[in-house]
């Protein structure tokens, strides 16, 4: 069972795990095993890859730490809380606390840029100012200053994966979590993405990124998590 917080003088003590994933299986239809009881954890501040082909369960692995699934069986535990126990109105609290790029990045095409960017702060309540401070900072990290006014579609596919991370850092996460993010980008792009994730794993975010690109891996030489036909065979 997943170990709960320390407290200490009524102070909780935030446990060195900041994903502790336990004996955890996942069927979407009773004959359909598409995870089998995988266990791994990842500590606070950790960057780490989660590697495999095409329908290994990665992605499937992502919506659990998300909270888009729930698993059959085991038990799945962020930051200090088990996701099998908290209720559907936790959910969006949870979520504030994590930044999550998809493969098909999920923009708003009638949204500019910075909008993109903004509406994450806009969702938990950020006053104004302190919005329009952090979005001004990030696209400017990302070299999208200069395409702050554009919509998704006028933009290329290497800007729209910047927008979605800047979108996804946007609240500071704890947890930042991508999905095939250099599913569409050349070499050099790719490893461009990599160090930007490297920058915020710097600045203390814990990273997963799911993808399957081995030789980025490699480049990057962090620790590998590596899953076959739903189960963990290396970490």
């Amino acid at each position: 069972m997943p170990r709960p917080p320390i407290a200490i003088n009524n102070f909780e003590v935030i446990l060195i795990e900041m994903i502790q994933v336990y004996n955890v299986s996942m069927s979407y239809k009773e004959d359909i095993e598409v995870l089998h009881e995988i266990n791994f954890e990842v500590k606070k501040g950790e960057f780490v890859f989660l590697v495999g082909t095409s329908g290994a369960g990665k992605t499937t692995i992502l919506r659990l730490l998300y909270r888009e699934l729930v698993p059959t069986s085991g038990h799945i535990v962020l930051a200090g809380q088990n996701l099998s126990q908290i209720s559907r109105s936790q959910i969006p609290y949870l979520r504030r606390r994590m930044g999550v790029i998809f493969q098909d990045f999920k923009l708003l095409p009638n949204k500019s840029v910075q909008e993109n960017v903004a509406l994450a702060m806009k969702v938990t309540g950020t006053k104004r100012p302190q919005i329009r401070q952090q979005v001004d900072q990030l696209l400017h990290q990302m070299s999208l200053v200069h395409r702050k006014d554009a919509l998704p579609e006028d933009i290329s596919g290497g800007e729209q994966q910047r927008v979605a991370i800047a979108r996804a850092m946007a609240n500071d996460p704890v947890v930042l979590l991508a999905d095939e993010p250099t599913g569409n980008l050349d070499p050099k792009l790719s490893l461009e993405i990599m160090h930007l994730f490297e920058s915020f794993n710097f600045r203390g975010t814990t990273v997963m990124v799911a993808t399957h690109d081995l030789s980025l891996v490699q480049q990057l030489g962090k620790r590998v998590i590596r899953i076959e036909d739903g189960r963990t065979v290396e970490d």
